[in-house]
C-alpha cells in the first residue's frame, strides 16, 4: 500500500511540474506575442535554468532576443537550439538571419568536401539515435551470422557472409559516430562573441599584440584556457587570445 501511494504522489509530482512548465512557456509565449519580448526573454531562460533546456526553448528565446535587438544572444540561443536538435529548419534560418547582422564577414578555410560530407551527415542525427542505429545492425548482423553457420545453402551463406560482414562494418562507423556527436554536445568547444568590439591578442595579457578586432555576434573556437584568457580560432584560420568575459560557449 505505501509504494502505491509513493508511485501515485511521483506521478501527480511530474504532472504538476508538467502542468507549471505548460503554464509558464505559454505566459512567455503570452508575452511574445503582446510584443513584450524583454520580459518574454526573462522568463525563457528562467523556464531553461529551472525545468532543463529543450531546442524549442533555446528558439523561442533567440526570437525574443532577435526581436529585442540583442543578436548575439539570439545567435547563441540558435546555435543552442541547433547543437541539440540539428534539423530544426526554423532555427537555422533564424540564425542565417541574425548572421546578416554580424559585422565581421569570416569567410572559413577550405576544407575537403568529403570531411564537410561526413561532418554534416554526422549531425543528422543524435548520438542516441547513432547509437540505436548501431545496435540494430549489431543484431541483425548476429542474425546473419547465425544463418552463416548453421545454413545448408552455399547461397544463403555466401549472401549471409557478404551482408553480416557490410552490417557490421556500419555498425562500427555509426558508433563511431555517436560517440563524436556526444562528444560535439558535451565538449563546448565553440563559442559566440557576446561584447560589441573585442580586441584578439597575441598573448594572454593586456600587453600582448593587438592583432584584430571581432565584434558582437561572431563564431569562434575555443583552443585553450589560461585563467581569465581563451585562446580562440576563427573559421579562417586566424589565433588569438580574449577574456573569457566577451564570449559565452554554445
Amino acid at each position: 500500500m505505501k509504494r502505491i501511494v509513493l508511485f501515485i504522489s511521483i506521478m501527480l509530482c511530474f504532472c504538476s511540474l508538467a502542468v507549471a512548465q505548460s503554464g509558464a512557456v505559454k505566459q512567455a509565449n503570452d508575452l511574445y506575442a503582446k510584443g513584450n519580448y524583454n520580459d518574454a526573454a526573462k522568463l525563457y531562460e528562467k523556464i531553461l535554468s529551472i525545468e532543463g533546456v529543450a531546442p524549442e526553448l533555446y528558439y523561442n528565446l533567440g526570437n525574443a532576443y532577435y526581436k529585442s535587438g540583442e543578436i548575439a544572444k539570439s545567435i547563441l540561443n540558435y546555435e543552442r537550439a541547433l547543437r541539440l536538435k540539428p534539423t530544426f529548419d526554423d532555427a537555422r534560418f533564424n540564425l542565417e538571419l541574425a548572421q546578416l547582422k554580424v559585422v565581421d564577414n569570416i569567410v572559413p578555410a577550405p576544407t575537403f568536401f568529403l570531411g564537410r560530407w561526413i561532418e554534416n551527415l554526422i549531425k543528422l542525427l543524435t548520438s542516441n539515435q547513432w547509437l540505436i542505429i548501431s545496435a540494430s545492425l549489431f543484431l541483425l548482423s548476429l542474425v546473419l551470422a547465425f544463418l552463416f553457420v548453421f545454413a545448408s545453402s552455399l547461397i544463403i551463406r555466401k549472401i549471409s557472409f557478404y551482408v553480416g560482414a557490410t552490417l557490421i562494418s556500419i555498425c562500427i562507423v555509426s558508433a563511431a559516430f555517436s560517440g563524436i556527436r556526444k562528444g560535439q554536445l558535451v565538449n563546448h568547444n565553440e563559442a559566440i562573441v557576446m561584447s560589441g568590439v573585442v580586441s584578439v591578442k597575441s598573448s594572454p595579457d593586456q600587453s600582448g599584440t593587438d592583432l584584430f578586432q571581432l565584434h558582437e555576434g561572431a563564431k569562434v573556437k575555443v583552443k585553450s584556457t589560461l585563467g581569465k584568457w581563451t585562446e580562440i580560432k576563427l573559421g579562417n584560420g586566424n589565433v588569438g587570445w580574449v577574456e573569457q568575459v566577451n564570449i559565452e560557449k554554445i
